[in-house]
């Protein structure tokens, strides 16, 4: 999955959501069932995302969204094998960017 959004140190919940096309409900909710996501909170309790944050989630949108795993199945998958499901998906956010940079290419070309 692509996501759009500028570099910066810190997002609000309400970006983040944006860009993975969920309410800010799901965020909250994928936060209380996946361990690995943490994101920061200020003194009003906003939720602050960081870079890693986002990583974690595209990780947990691609086993659920795409994927098809249950949330169950997900928790499970991520605890057995860690390293190699991260690294997988890491080759296929490359391979994602990459694809999207040819299209872009491609579009010009037109």
């Amino acid at each position: 999955m692509y996501i759009d959004l500028p570099e910066k140190r810190y997002y609000k919940i309400g970006e983040v959501a944006k860009a993975f096309g969920v309410n800010t409900s799901h965020i909250r909710f994928w936060e209380n069932e996946f361990d690995i996501l943490k994101p920061k909170k200020n003194n009003k309790g906003n939720r602050l995302f960081t870079q890693e944050d986002l990583q974690n989630l595209k990780l947990i949108y691609h086993l659920v969204k795409e994927k098809g795993f249950t949330l169950e199945g997900a928790k499970s998958k991520l605890k057995e094998k860690p390293k190699k499901i991260k690294d997988n998906f890491e080759i296929i956010t490359r391979l994602e960017a990459i694809k999207q940079e040819l299209i872009t290419i491609k579009n010009n070309l037109s």
